[in-house]
């Protein structure tokens, strides 16, 4: 079974359709997503193919990542549609090729997962930053309407009280850590969006997610929401590996594609905006018994190796203000909880 014939999927997408009436505004605009394969990218593909079945009109979707072979296995049933197109992009290269005109980039690729931050800090950083560029110089030649860079809110570092995150408020990252590869190269990426603004009138606008959960995660992603999120659709008991008092801002992955949509059609140019859900700014450990109640397995705890440790986000407190976003009109659709059981009861019925 794929993703796409799951009913609860569909209507979780019809949902947030109803909230955003704007998308009519990208009807016959291309509008290229870079890492489209991953959790983020791939639910705004799905989103937006969603909106062309359902109605008269259409977008123009330019799926962008390394492996065309990845994909096929997400996308293959696709084939033969004229408003769904396949273009290499690697963030390590210097140059994009693209023969279409493009008139928006949501920009979502980059490496998010602990593991691979920890064995490849130097990919990790450089790719934040030279995949970027590449797209920002595509765009000065090619009059791209708007750039959204998704960043992320390990761009605040560490803040010694639990109140949420503003845009503007930013603490300590230690520079000499290579774990901290991922926040410098999303800083320094932002920065640079702020730089070819001023030199080129680059117009963009940035989206800081929390900490994002849903069906479209890889099998592969270890971070803690996905992994659990697995580990209960196979049955499995979930084991966690600190206490889990760490504060997050947790959020439905189609909450977070509405939001995206949001700030890109209506945010401010230069611009940042947290993406969070106010209803689901729970622990690590809140949201693992979410996810093992609706799976009827156990909560388990074990001690961490010191080199799984070395892969933890340093941040107690990661949770975001989203204030600005909700001027914007953005609302979440899906709390905490029936978040996480619907991306339980998907993830079930695709095993």
């Amino acid at each position: 079974m794929i993703l796409y014939d799951c009913i609860q999927w569909l209507d979780d997408i019809d949902i947030v359709l109803n909230k955003l009436s704007e998308l009519e505004w990208l009807e016959n605009n291309s509008i290229l997503i870079t890492g489209a394969t991953g959790l983020i990218g791939s639910s705004i593909v799905d989103l937006l193919i969603r909106y062309n079945d359902t109605h008269g009109h259409k977008i123009n979707i330019y799926a962008a990542g390394r492996s065309k072979d990845k994909y096929h296995s997400r996308f293959g049933y696709l084939t033969g549609r004229n408003d769904l197109s396949f273009v290499f992009y690697d963030a390590l290269q210097e140059k994009i090729i693209i023969e279409n005109n493009i008139d928006y980039i949501i920009h979502t690729a980059s490496n998010a997962y602990p593991e691979v931050i920890i064995n490849e800090p130097v990919e990790t950083i450089a790719s934040n930053f030279i995949g970027l560029k590449s797209l920002l110089d595509f765009s000065r030649c090619n009059n791209v309407k708007r750039v959204l860079y998704v960043s992320s809110s390990e761009v605040y570092g560490k803040k010694q009280n639990s109140e949420p995150y503003l845009e503007n408020e930013y603490g300590y990252i230690d520079i000499l850590n290579p774990r901290n590869s991922y926040s410098i190269g999303k800083r320094a990426a932002e920065t640079l969006l702020a730089s070819y603004s001023k030199e080129y009138s680059i117009d963009f606008v940035i989206a800081r997610p929390g900490h994002i959960y849903g069906p479209t995660a890889n099998k592969t992603d270890n971070r803690a929401s996905s992994a659990f999120a697995f580990s209960a659709a196979r049955g499995e008991d979930i084991v966690m590996k600190s206490d889990g008092l760490q504060l997050r801002s947790y959020c439905y992955s189609l909450d977070c594609v509405s939001a995206i949509i949001k700030i890109l059609l209506l945010g401010e140019r230069s611009k940042a905006y947290n993406i969070s859900n106010p209803d689901s700014v729970i622990t690590i450990r809140q949201m693992a018994e979410i996810l093992a109640q609706s799976a009827g397995v156990k909560l388990l705890f074990e001690e961490a190796s010191p080199e799984e440790k070395k892969s933890f986000n340093p941040m107690n407190n990661s949770s975001l203000d989203s204030s600005s976003l909700i001027k914007l009109g953005w609302e979440g659709c899906f709390d905490a909880s029936k978040g996480l059981e619907h991306t339980f009861r998907i993830l079930k019925e695709l095993q």
